[in-house]
């Protein structure tokens, strides 16, 4: 992160400006997306941003990690530590964690909620005991915490001038999360895991056992095109709270909406085909829709 960013958000000990850094390298290591788009708000919201999604980030490779010889009751257990300490810490008003430090500090500045963390907390664990959702209101309790909450934890940083924004932030954080699930059906499988909701998937003629033997058919392709026009719908919908924050924060939630988004369209690029490919919004694009908006943000300071 450049000095510049940290002094423009008052950012001032070495030690916490070291967390933010970090937190920094996490949103540009795993969150390609969204840390385009982070560059595109003012300097002095940056750090901020960068805190939240750091959080967020360390959490979900707690449970995720691949890689990780943790068994699932071990990870539990390491991610109950790890949040709890931090809740104390927050209670404390600091922390001397090379993440949560930040993390703290970001929500005390901007008068964050702590159930907004707890929420999310609760989705992470909820990832390392449940496999797959009956009903689309089944799957919301986990995407409201792992995704409506990170909207609503964004919000106050963004300064909007309604507080009917916050509905809207949740509206447009469920449409990324479910344009993650769409994009990643055949990594999510490797985890054990079908987000998509069975019963929807039903309605199809599509079973949790046609998706694991990874042959696209004429049904499962009209199962994803049913997931992507909610995530459509809820896109559209969120669109109006975007011009209830402050015009300079605006340029960076449009570009993140546009492209996260996007995802879907990169589905229908592949044929639909995410049992066995990736969809991937192409390089040319990211930058097409940030050299936009960069112009509307420096025409916004």
């Amino acid at each position: 992160m450049s000095a510049r960013d940290l002094d423009a958000a008052g950012i001032l000990d070495p030690a916490l400006r070291d967390s933010y850094e970090r937190c920094r390298e996490l949103n540009a290591q795993h969150g390609k997306t969204y840390y385009l788009a982070t560059l595109l708000l003012p300097p002095a919201k940056r750090p901020y941003v960068h805190a939240l999604y750091g959080f967020a980030r360390y959490a979900d490779e707690i449970v995720d990690d691949l890689s990780s010889t943790l068994t699932d009751a071990e990870k539990s257990q390491w991610l109950s530590s790890w949040s709890e300490k931090f809740f104390d810490d927050w209670r404390a008003g600091s922390s001397t964690d090379p993440v949560c430090m930040a993390t703290i500090d970001t929500c005390l500045r901007w008068n964050i909620p702590e159930e907004h963390f707890r929420a999310f907390i609760h989705s992470m664990k909820m990832d390392l005991t449940v496999e797959t959702y009956e009903t689309y209101e089944d799957l919301y309790e986990y995407v409201y915490g792992s995704a409506a909450v990170i909207g609503l934890q964004m919000v106050p940083i963004l300064e909007p001038s309604d507080e009917r924004a916050y509905d809207y932030a949740m509206k447009l954080g469920i449409a990324f999360q479910l344009a993650n699930f769409i994009r990643d059906v055949g990594e999510d499988l490797e985890r054990g895991r079908v987000y998509l909701p069975l019963a929807e998937l039903r309605q199809f003629g599509v079973t949790r056992e046609d998706l694991q033997r990874r042959a696209m058919t004429p049904a499962i392709v009209e199962a994803l095109k049913f997931q992507i026009q909610r995530v459509r719908d809820l896109e559209a919908a969120s669109r109006a709270g975007i011009a209830m924050l402050d015009p300079a924060s605006q340029p960076c939630i449009d570009a993140a909406r546009i492209l996260y988004c996007g995802i879907v369209d990169a589905v229908e690029d592949i044929d639909f085909d995410v049992l066995n490919k990736r969809a991937r919004v192409s390089l040319a694009r990211r930058f097409a829709v940030a050299g936009r908006a960069w112009f509307k943000a420096v025409r916004a300071r």
